[in-house]
C-alpha cells in the first residue's frame, strides 16, 4: 500500500500480523534493505502484534524523487504513515539506517512511541566507520551497487555466516541487486548519514522505554559505538548478541527476537 508524505512523495508499506491486536509494531529498514529484509522476523511476531512495514523514501517501492532527505525528515514520513493508518502509537524497532530514523522520531515524536529498540546502532561516528562510509561511496560513485555490496558484505555480516550461510551468500548478492538498481537513489539515503553529526546530546532528551541490541562481532558499528547509544539514553538497557554482525535481522533473527519480546512484555 501506499500513502502520501508531507511532501506528496508515495512511501509504500505493508501491513502484516494480528489486525486485532492492542499493539502495533513498526520495523524500519536499514540502508539498503527494503520492507522483505524483515521476512525471517515477522513470523516470530504475528500472533501477537500488528506489524507495519516500511520503505523509506529512495527505498523499496517508494519514491526515488527530490532531494536527499535528513533523518527528521524521514521521521515525520513515518509519522505519514501512522497518521495514515490512524495509529497513535506504536513500537518502533529499527535496525542501523533504520535504528537512526527510530531515534529521531523519538526525539522529535515521542508521544508516538510505546517503546524504542535500537539494532545494530550508533550515534556518533569513529575514523574507521568514515574510512568504512568512505569506501561504499567511492564504491557506488565508480562501480554502482554491486561493488558496494562486494565491500559492504564483509563488515555487514560476520564471519560465521559467511562460514554458515543462511542464504547463500550469490543469492543474496542476486536480490539485493536487484532491490537496488538505482544508485542516485542510494546517494541519497547515504547523504543523511554523512550529512549527520554526534547526535549523542540529543539522545538525552529521549524518555521512551529503550532497548539497544547489538551484535558482539559486528565490524561496521562495534559495541563500543552502541554502548554510547545506551549510556545516552536515560534507563536504556544493552544487550549483546555473541557472535553476531551487524545484520541481525538476517544472521541472529531469533536471538534478536526474544531480547525483543522480552523487552516489549516486561513492565
Amino acid at each position: 500500500m501506499f500513502c502520501k508524505t508531507t511532501d506528496n512523495l508515495n512511501i509504500y508499506f505493508e501491513i502484516q500480523g494480528n489486525q486485532q491486536a492492542k499493539e502495533t509494531i513498526v520495523f524500519l529498514n536499514g540502508l539498503s534493505q527494503s520492507t522483505a529484509s524483515w521476512i525471517l522476523t515477522t513470523p516470530h511476531f504475528k500472533e501477537e502484534y500488528k506489524i507495519i512495514l516500511i520503505d523509506f523514501i529512495f527505498q523499496g517501492q517508494s519514491d526515488k524523487l527530490g532531494e536527499w532527505r535528513t533523518f527528521d525528515v524521514h521521521a515525520r514520513d513515518v509519522i505519514s504513515v501512522l497518521d495514515f493508518l490512524k495509529i497513535d502509537k506504536a513500537i518502533i524497532a529499527g535496525l542501523s539506517y533504520g535504528s537512526l530514523v527510530a531515534q529521531h522520531l523519538a526525539i522529535n515524536h515521542g508521544n508516538r512511541i510505546s517503546k524504542l529498540i535500537l539494532i545494530s546502532t550508533f550515534a556518533h561516528k569513529t575514523p574507521y566507520y568514515d574510512a568504512i562510509e568512505l569506501s561504499w561511496w567511492r564504491a557506488l560513485e565508480f562501480g554502482g551497487y554491486g561493488l558496494m555490496l562486494d565491500i559492504m558484505l564483509p563488515s555487514v555480516l560476520s564471519e560465521n555466516y559467511f562460514l554458515n550461510p543462511l542464504i547463500p551468500i550469490e543469492m543474496m548478492k542476486a536480490a539485493r541487486q536487484e532491490a537496488n538498481e538505482d544508485k542516485q537513489a542510494l546517494f541519497k539515503l547515504m547523504r543523511a548519514t554523512k550529512e549527520r553529526v554526534d547526535y549523542r546530546p540529543e539522545l538525552k532528551k529521549i524518555s521512551v522505554s529503550t532497548i539497544v541490541i547489538q551484535g558482539e562481532k559486528d565490524l561496521l558499528l562495534p559495541v563500543h559505538m552502541a554502548d554510547e547509544v545506551a549510556k545516552a539514553i536515560p534507563g536504556c538497557e544493552f544487550k549483546v548478541i555473541p557472535h553476531a554482525g551487524h545484520t541481525l535481522n538476517l544472521e541472529s533473527v531469533p536471538a534478536m527476537c526474544k531480547l525483543m519480546k522480552d523487552f516489549i512484555k516486561a513492565s
